[in-house]
Parts: structure tokens; C-alpha cells; sequence
């Protein structure tokens, strides 16, 4: 079991970023305080400063509006993104989008929905991969 505030990422392995997105995260919780400073530090060591990230609220329990990851303060935008969606900001206005894996799904359904996420030619939205990647209830 991996435990909360363990960044669960995949990152698009081409420098192309001609796919609808550009990686994959899977945190554990719903806890955005826990889960986003790890997200944030991997990120910096592998894209460079993050200035800002945007998620959906009404997905997250007690949405912060900044957070301070490894000495430097990230704000976080309330964004009509869908909870399947994060949207990562280095710099002015370069933004990268993950899928976000929900808490609770299987490793079997999140490993495949973070493969399919980074793909490079990759056209199918988040909210689409992970509908077809959730098995069917027994």
C-alpha cells in the first residue's frame, strides 16, 4: 500500500506534448493539502518552478488557495476542470494537464489509465479514460 502524499505520476515520455495530456497522477486521498506538495516537488525536479496549480473544487476536501512546497509558494486556482483533470502551470503560461487516477481505483485500472494518459498520440479526453478503463461491477 502506498501511502498518502506519495506522488503517484506518469509524465509523457516525448517532448512532442502533441497529446490531449500530458501525464497521469494518482493520489491516494482526497486531501489535497497531503497529496499536492509531493505532485509538486517531482514535478519542479522534472519541468522546473510550478507556479500554480488548478483543480475542481468540489473535488478536493478544504481547498487551499496557496501552499508552500519546498520554499516556494504554489497557488491553487479553483478551475471548471473536471475532477478527472489537473492543470499544472511552470512558468507565465506553459500549463501541462494530468489526468488524476480517483482514490480507491484498482492498480490494474489505474496502471492502464495512466499508460493510455501519456501515450503521445493520445486524443481521448480524461474523463473518457477513465470510463473505459473502471471494470464493470460483478
Amino acid at each position: 500500500m502506498i501511502n498518502p502524499g506519495t506522488a503517484l505520476l506518469r509524465l509523457e515520455t516525448t517532448s512532442s506534448r502533441e497529446g490531449l495530456l500530458d501525464g497521469a497522477w494518482w493520489p491516494r486521498t482526497r486531501d489535497i493539502a497531503t497529496e499536492l506538495p509531493a505532485l509538486i516537488s517531482v514535478l519542479t525536479t522534472h519541468l522546473g518552478p510550478i507556479t500554480r496549480v488548478g483543480v475542481e473544487a468540489s473535488a478536493w476536501n478544504d481547498l487551499p488557495s496557496r501552499l508552500v512546497v519546498d520554499g516556494r509558494v504554489v497557488h491553487l486556482d479553483s478551475d471548471p476542470v473536471g475532477d478527472d483533470t489537473v492543470l499544472v502551470t511552470r512558468g507565465h503560461n506553459d500549463h501541462f494537464g494530468l489526468l488524476v487516477v480517483p482514490p480507491g481505483t484498482t492498480d490494474d485500472a489505474a496502471r492502464e489509465a495512466m499508460a493510455r494518459a501519456v501515450r503521445a498520440d493520445n486524443v481521448t479526453q480524461a474523463a473518457q479514460i477513465l470510463i473505459a478503463t473502471t471494470p464493470e461491477p460483478e
